[in-house]
This record gives C-alpha cells, structure tokens and sequence, in this order.
C-alpha cells in the first residue's frame, strides 16, 4: 500500500464508499444525503487543503484523507483533516497509513499542530487509532451527534501538536 496525492481520477472510486459512509450517518457531520457535486467540493481540497488516496499495488483506493487549516488568517497554521476508509479494507492498516502520512504532511506544509474538531465518540476505531498517533481528547461536547442507532451521543475535540 501506499499513500499519494488524489488526481481528479480519483473521484469515481473515492465516491463510491464515501456516499455509503455519509449516509450511514455514524462517523461524519455531514448531510445524510450530500449530493456528488458537493461532496466532491468538500473533499477534494485545493491548495492549501490537500486530498490523499491509499492505494494497493494494482492503483485500487483503499482509503481518502483530506488536510486543510482548521481555521483561516491567524488560525491557519493548525491544520484539521478527515479520513475514511473504504469498508471493504477496513482492519488492514488503511486508517493508519494514512494518518501518519497526513501528520507528517501537514509538518512538512509549516503546521504547527492538528486538531479534528468532530470524532464521534462511538467511532472507537478512529478514537483509538487517534490516541495511538498523539492525539489527545481536549474535550468532548456532549449529545453534539445524532447517532441514526444511539441516539445522541458526543464529539470528541482531539489535538495533537506537530
């Protein structure tokens, strides 16, 4: 596996397991039923905001990341990111590659910490996935996700500096 920029080609195979995951409504604060035009927008970042692919030996993607700042102006040097990993290559080491490819990324772009302002406090993969790579829960906002099967539940605010 290896982790590379996403190219406009990427889009088609990217959509395919992003719509199912956005709408399954369980890990992301996005609408349930994001048209493609603007979920497109929304993940395929320009510059400064960059789009990653985890992809297998024969150009399949495994898995997505986009890195962007968390805030414009004298807020930009934190960057925010987001992931998702095709369900079909979950537990292979997807998430992780691509998380640590984005840290250092985001080091190497000038950023001087990262924050995720939104991790389901259900989604323990990624809570935990987090927690091994520096990350520390600053806080969580309770009952701040709707959870489509238990209900209201918090979203955690994690950091970690670069």
């Amino acid at each position: 596996m290896r982790v590379r920029e996403a190219v406009a080609d990427d889009w088609p195979s990217i959509w395919k397991f992003l719509r199912h995951i956005v709408s399954a409504g369980e890990t992301f604060c996005w609408p349930r039923d994001i048209a493609e035009p603007a979920a497109r927008a929304s993940w395929m970042r320009q510059s400064p905001g960059r789009t990653f692919v985890a992809v297998d030996e024969r150009g399949t993607v495994l898995g997505t990341a986009e890195t962007h700042p968390n805030h414009a102006g004298p807020g930009a040097h934190v960057a925010n990111a987001g992931f998702m990993v095709d369900p079909d290559h979950s537990g292979k080491g997807v998430g992780r590659a691509l998380g640590e490819h984005v840290v250092e990324q985001a080091r190497a772009d000038g950023y001087r910490a990262m924050q995720f302002n939104a991790v389901v406090e259900t989604n323990t993969g990624a809570v935990e996935l987090w927690l091994s790579l520096g990350f520390e829960i600053l806080t969580t906002v309770p009952e701040a996700f709707e959870h489509p099967e238990k209900g209201l539940v918090g979203l955690h605010i994690m950091h970690r500096r670069l």
